[in-house]
């Protein structure tokens, strides 16, 4: 099972396959495209989901909600079926 709050790159991956980060982050990716989906304010979910200021730093903010969601589109477009095709890693 992955980590329910895992802290979070600056940048998701751009991989064309799914990274061990990925696997970590799949809950985080999960909270964000039911954010979008609810409309949230990205800024409100860099705070609670990413762990990342916007006012502090609206830039760096802005690029890691857009990074990370792209991710989370990609991976449930596309990645999960690397996931299924092998399996959910074991615990180590």
């Amino acid at each position: 099972m992955p980590p329910l709050d895992p802290q979070v790159a600056d940048l998701a991956p751009d991989e064309p396959t799914l990274t061990p980060y990925d696997q970590q982050h799949a809950v985080t990716y999960v909270r964000l495209l039911d954010a979008e989906k609810d409309n949230a304010d990205w800024r409100e979910v860099a705070r609670i989901v990413l762990h990342v200021d916007p006012d502090a730093d609206h830039a760096r903010a802005h690029r890691c909600y857009e990074s990370h969601l792209a991710r989370a589109k990609w991976a449930a477009r596309h990645g999960y079926r690397q996931l299924l095709s092998r399996g959910w890693p074991k615990a180590e």
